[in-house]
């Protein structure tokens, strides 16, 4: 595992910033958290439910008064507005939106119920663009601001099965290169990144629900030019890097995460 501990011989990346991450309290959202925390950015940790492990998980980010815990649902644009609203109360600005909250809808798409492709969009694309739309005004006051959109190899390649949910990934693509040119010119970056297979506990519970999940592990990286699953942190490292002054020239634009695996063109 990479450690997300910074060399100690450079300033933190994220110092002064204030940052918003939703779906914040497990796999790549976490990852973020911890290492934006780590960074010097102050941390609004956005999650569905503020329950025991989330309060934990926010207690051990840092200071208390550099740490705000908010339950939202992204589905909901009310849910969204109130928190932003209670962040900007809180830290004054939001300088980085990092729109992690996602799920899995995977179906034949004769069989997907309307119910399932309005979920899947609901919090994969809409809850996406609920999140931009609160906080682009205060972007838009301070004149800077960076979007990193978790977007998903699936948004670039399709896997047969996976429908609805690569149809949501292309459109979180396009919401961020849209939304990038139009407010390129006010100081405000949208950028998003495309991880493929990572190691967080969606992974692992599909590797658990196979016949041999040890086997299924090792099928599964060895699809990998690189022969090995990609983790949190590696993801995490390439948002801090968006969220920083150092990509200041990077705008729509999306960065696949997948250790190779989008180019091959056969096994």
């Amino acid at each position: 595992m990479h450690s997300t501990h910074a060399p100690h011989t450079f300033p933190p990346r994220l110092a002064g910033k204030v940052a918003l991450i939703t779906g914040a309290a497990h796999g790549i959202g976490a990852a973020c958290a911890k290492l934006f925390a780590l960074h010097g950015a102050r941390v609004i940790v956005n999650v569905r439910s503020c329950n025991d492990a989330a309060m934990a998980f926010a207690a051990s980010l840092g200071q208390p008064e550099n740490i705000l815990l908010m339950q939202a649902d992204v589905r909901s644009r009310e849910q969204v507005d109130a928190m932003v609203s209670a962040a900007i109360a809180r830290f004054g600005t939001i300088d980085v939106l990092v729109n992690n909250a996602g799920i899995n809808v995977f179906s034949d798409p004769l069989a997907l119920s309307q119910e399932d492709w309005t979920r899947c969009f609901a919090v994969d694309l809409e809850g996406a663009w609920h999140c931009a739309r609160a906080v682009l005004p205060h972007m838009l006051a301070g004149g800077a601001g960076s979007i990193i959109n978790i977007a998903s190899v699936h948004g670039h390649k399709i896997i047969p099965g996976s429908f609805p949910y690569p149809v949501a990934k292309h459109g979180l693509i396009g919401l961020t290169r849209a939304l990038g040119i139009e407010y390129a010119a006010h100081g405000i970056r949208v950028n998003s990144i495309s991880p493929g297979l990572i190691l967080t506990a969606i992974a692992e519970a599909s590797f658990a629900a196979a016949a041999d999940p040890q086997a299924e592990r090792q099928r599964q990286a060895e699809l990998l030019p690189c022969k090995r699953i990609g983790e949190p942190e590696e993801v995490a490292y390439t948002a801090l890097f968006l969220a920083s002054d150092e990509a200041r020239f990077i705008n729509a634009t999306d960065i696949l995460i997948d250790g190779g695996r989008s180019q091959l063109y056969h096994e």
